[in-house]
């Protein structure tokens, strides 16, 4: 058994794809999962599975999502290194002055290519800053995650990717609960 981390993105956001965590926790039991453990209502969901590979199993409850509730909601999955990662080669964190509430992740359903930075052309959200590190893309918002372009709709459409976005509190609180 391999325990996975599941992110879907856009569920229960200002009333839309709204599915409670109750029932998709047992929508994934009933699938097979087992340890199914979900972190707050904006679809973080630890499940352990015999599927070694994070895409199949991403698939699988997409695929489930969609026959059971009628929703087409992206998933990415990661794994504990992943959070690890993201602890250890965010650049922000190493500035004196690190406020990380303005310290965002985004989760990419692919490894990105050296030159993914410069197609997203992050110079005209200044001062607004990204840094990419393989599948990760580590954003330090200027005011706030609410007032930029710069978002989840903006990496997916200029990358062609599934992305998904989780603030830096959150990220570290899945980390401590990975097991």
């Amino acid at each position: 058994m391999k325990t996975h981390l599941a992110l879907l993105r856009g569920i229960n956001v200002s009333g839309h794809n709204m599915i409670k965590m109750d029932v998709l926790k047992t929508l994934l039991e009933k699938t097979g999962f087992q340890n199914v453990q979900t972190y707050i209502q904006s679809g973080n969901v630890f499940v352990d599975s015999d599927e070694a590979q994070g895409a199949s199993v991403g698939f699988k409850i997409k695929q489930e999502i969609f026959k059971e509730l009628g929703l087409e909601v992206p998933v990415v999955v990661i794994s504990k290194e992943d959070l690890e990662a993201c602890l250890n080669n965010n650049l922000y964190l190493k500035e004196k002055e690190c406020d990380t509430k303005k310290l965002y992740v985004a989760f990419i359903s692919k490894e990105l290519s050296n030159g993914a930075l410069n197609d997203l052309k992050i110079s005209q959200f200044k001062p607004d800053e990204a840094s990419i590190d393989a599948s990760r893309i580590y954003i330090k918002y200027a005011v706030g995650a609410g007032k930029t372009k710069l978002d989840q709709k903006y990496i997916e459409k200029k990358l062609n990717v599934v992305a998904t976005i989780r603030n830096w509190n959150t990220v570290t609180t899945l980390l401590e609960m990975f097991e």
